[in-house]
């Protein structure tokens, strides 16, 4: 009975059920969504890592690289050593002569060996280079299945690779004496971990441009790959092992769980993830790693050469050699033949296990069954309210409910309403409008050169605190239309906004969870932002301060920010996210000036408005 009295309170009060009750329902969304990332580290939400195919076999076998192969690996670092630190020659010959070397090397062991140059140009810039790569043709294979070793002569810190890129045409004469290969390996030596791999794989699946060169020479399909980078001149004491792909992208969990029991389990060395070197298994360790993960997986930038093979449904991961200890080059080389010969005992493509995942430390993870629901409700808190505003636009009370006469009607009470006609056109035209205004700087900041970052950065600031009141200032009064907007039309503008950006957020946390809780996150705001009504001091106030508190949330507020805060230019932010679009098929800038930064320009007019 009490139910009934309070849905029967809410049918007669449409304050209470359009305006308050659907704030109220955001708010939870917010909070429990927000409440319900932050659980995850806990062992109640979270689960331990473990192996779904049992083909994998990790540790189970036993590593011979050791011994006269640390030899070996001595004299190819000698050799390489001395072409780099010639100094009569120039870049062009010094470069030169190391593809020579490599490819002598290569030959010498026994494998096929090609090459292959591009180029790519992006914000003014150009990045060419050439892709030496080997074959071993597997013994006890038919040449469908292949996998791929990668030593880029640059790591993801641009640091020179030498010891990554010796190890590897040290582990080729190696595996060519082996008979037990069902899967072909591919040796490939880039010039850097940015472009060269891109260049490689694009054109492994003729998915290259015209600047690209096509591959001489080629294998199956690609089942796994690994990155070494070893660029320490020292005995290091840990693996930090990258596994962020491009667009949010993971690769298999069992390819990662498996690196880390064969590098802890089989080998003795420690596994670190997110560089979280001194991970106790706190609560605030496992948070921290997580945030960590999330913000790289959000940025959707390459964090290593191994990003290039996520787009192609290719499992890779990089290992790279940190602190100073007491592994050295041998313990490496056998971490990955582990590797190697654990992915050579597949059957099948990966599959079994996550492909959506937040890890939390090298032995727990979260897997997206659990953290899914947190940017669901961040999302759904807009579409909300986006059906709390469409309701109420066409709702509006003429009088009270009355009490009929007679038996029948005496339970029941009459409501007379009138529905009204909603006003379409121009809150429909404003919405799609603005939405296809975020093409514009979504082109800019993708084709000009990089010099001009910073500028149109603080030009675009300019243009967002003068667009909103601009438009607020036509819709209030006008100018230019047949007459000023009715509150109908500004609950409709509203309404269509918040439905965009609710399906938008809620469709992009399924490809990229972490995309879409930060921009959920940070466009919370807009849900609560409308049209003041009420004296005019206190308007004017309201909407002031609110006006400077939305600018603090716009786009390239936050983009200068993060760069204050973490000390990198703009320049060097943007210039990484253009060649993120041109070279890696980045679509971050796609979300946040097509979805985000729409979103942010109607809160504004809608603040905007109260002032005239």
């Amino acid at each position: 009975m009490a139910l009934k009295s309070a849905i029967r309170n809410l049918r007669s009060n449409p304050h209470l059920l359009f305006v308050r009750l659907p704030k109220l329902l955001s708010l939870l969304c917010i909070v429990v969504g927000v409440a319900w990332l932050l659980l995850l580290p806990l062992n109640e939400y979270s689960r331990r890592t473990y192996i779904s195919e049992n083909a994998l076999l990790p540790g189970q076998v036993h590593a011979y690289f050791t011994g006269s192969e640390q030899n070996i690996f001595r004299g190819y670092k000698k050799e390489l050593q001395a072409i780099l630190n010639d100094e009569t020659k120039d870049k062009s010959e010094v470069t030169a002569g190391v593809s020579d070397k490599v490819q002598s090397i290569f030959e010498e062991a026994g494998l096929k060996f090609a090459r292959q140059n591009y180029e790519y140009n992006s914000a003014g810039n150009t990045h060419e280079g050439e892709n030496s790569y080997a074959i071993i043709h597997a013994p006890r294979g038919d040449a469908t299945e292949a996998i791929v070793l990668v030593a880029p002569w640059l790591t993801a810190d641009d640091k020179l690779n030498l010891n990554g890129v010796t190890l590897a045409l040290t582990l080729a004469r190696y595996f060519k004496r082996w008979s037990l290969w069902s899967k072909d390996i591919i040796f490939l030596i880039t010039p850097d971990s940015k472009t060269g791999t891109q260049a490689w794989i694009d054109a492994y699946h003729d998915m290259h441009p015209a600047s690209v060169q096509p591959l001489p020479l080629k294998s199956g399909a690609l089942q796994g790959a690994l990155v070494i980078e070893y660029p320490l001149e020292h005995r290091f004491q840990t693996l930090h092992i990258v596994y962020d792909g491009v667009n949010g992208q993971l690769p298999n969990l069992d390819l990662f769980n498996t690196a880390v029991s064969i590098a802890g389990g089989q080998m003795g060395i420690g596994a670190n993830l997110q560089e979280m070197w001194n991970h106790d298994d706190s609560y605030e360790h496992r948070l921290q790693t997580m945030v960590r993960g999330m913000t790289k997986q959000g940025l959707g930038y390459a964090t290593g050469a191994h990003s290039s093979f996520m787009p192609y449904h290719i499992d890779a991961i990089t290992l790279q050699t940190k602190g100073e200890g007491w592994e050295d080059e041998m313990a490496l080389g056998r971490t990955i033949e582990s590797l190697c010969r654990s992915l050579n005992n597949l059957l099948e493509h990966l599959h079994q296990s996550f492909f959506f995942y937040l890890l939390m430390q090298s032995n727990r993870f979260v897997s997206i069954g659990t953290y899914l629901p947190s940017a669901m409700l961040l999302a759904g808190n807009f579409t909300i309210m986006a059906i709390a505003l469409w309701m109420r636009t066409g709702y509006y009370p003429e009088s009270k409910p009355v009490q009929s006469k007679g038996e029948k009607a005496s339970a029941e009470k009459a409501k007379t309403s009138n529905i009204a006609e909603r006003k379409l056109a121009l809150p429909l035209s404003l919405v799609v409008g603005l939405h296809l205004l975020g093409l514009v700087p979504l082109w800019v900041f993708n084709n000009i050169s990089h010099q001009y970052f910073t500028t149109i950065t603080y030009v675009v600031l300019g243009v967002d605190i003068i667009l909103p009141l601009s438009l607020a200032a036509i819709l209030s009064n006008g100018l230019g239309l047949s007459k000023p907007l009715i509150p109908q039309q500004y609950h409709l503008i509203k309404s269509f906004s918040l439905l965009l950006l609710g399906l938008s957020l809620s469709t992009l946390a399924t490809l990229n969870f972490s995309l879409s809780f930060i921009i959920g996150l940070l466009c919370t705001p807009l849900s609560f932002m409308a049209r003041l009504q009420g004296p005019a001091p206190a308007r004017l106030a309201t909407s002031g301060l609110g006006l400077i508190l939305l600018n603090l949330l716009s786009p390239p507020t936050v983009l200068l920010g993060v760069c204050w805060y973490t000390n990198v230019s703009v320049e060097t932010v943007l210039t990484e996210a253009a060649f993120g679009w041109d070279v890696w098929g980045m679509w971050t800038q796609v979300v946040v000036w097509c979805v985000w930064w729409p979103a942010w320009l109607i809160g504004g007019v809608l603040l905007g408005s109260s002032i005239f």
